[in-house]
């Protein structure tokens, strides 16, 4: 991975962790940041793997042999599983973050793009909120999860504030949405970045 890569999922990690009010200081806080971020998600992951874990224990057990009710029950403990093994990675990602990092010399590299992303996005809230709602059809920005958000509000700062080629910047935040999201996300979130730059140049032009 280059810095910038490195930078940019620093940045989107640890951003959930700032407000208006608290920014990050330096490269440290930043990735405690991210690795609290990953923490937390592992956290849900388990939780929800425990509770689908348990509504497809239970449906067996009630299911009297009856094929659809054991299918159901099968799908539920697959999802567990699936879920198990998010939390799992989630835990690895938190465990091996720091030393991914620091393993860059261009640690400097590393740190100024990441501080200069989360600080643009968090200046530049209201803005970039507001574009990206114009380029949703049928969504609501506050809808989506959070991870798909910050993903969006990164890419389209890099291409308002930080002059980053539109084509790249979709690239980066398709890799970032495919790592971090799923496959309809990052298909939704591929798409909505696309009209977010038909809505610029369409600006521009005017």
């Amino acid at each position: 991975m280059q810095p910038r890569q490195i930078a940019r999922e620093l940045a989107l990690l640890s951003l959930s962790q700032f407000s208006k009010r608290k920014t990050p200081e330096n490269l440290e806080s930043m990735i405690l940041a991210a690795v609290k971020t990953l923490q937390t998600e592992a956290s849900e992951s388990l939780e929800m793997a425990s509770a689908q874990l348990e509504r497809g224990n239970d449906r067996l057990l009630n299911s009297e042999t009856v094929a659809p009710n054991i299918a159901s029950s099968r799908a539920m403990l697959k999802e567990a599983v699936e879920l198990t093994q998010m939390a799992i990675n989630q835990l690895g990602d938190a465990m091996t973050f720091p030393e991914k990092v620091h393993y860059y010399q261009e640690q400097t590299v590393v740190q100024d793009y990441a501080l200069e992303l989360v600080s643009r996005v968090v200046q530049n809230h209201q803005e970039l909120d507001s574009i990206l709602s114009k380029a949703m059809v049928n969504w609501q920005l506050e809808r989506i999860a959070r991870i798909d958000r910050d993903i969006l509000r990164i890419a389209v700062a890099e291409i308002l504030y930080v002059n980053l080629d539109e084509r790249i910047a979709i690239d980066e935040a398709v890799k970032l949405a495919k790592r971090y999201s799923g496959d309809q996300e990052y298909r939704f979130i591929n798409g909505v970045l696309r009209r977010v730059v038909t809505l610029l140049k369409e600006e521009q032009s005017k």
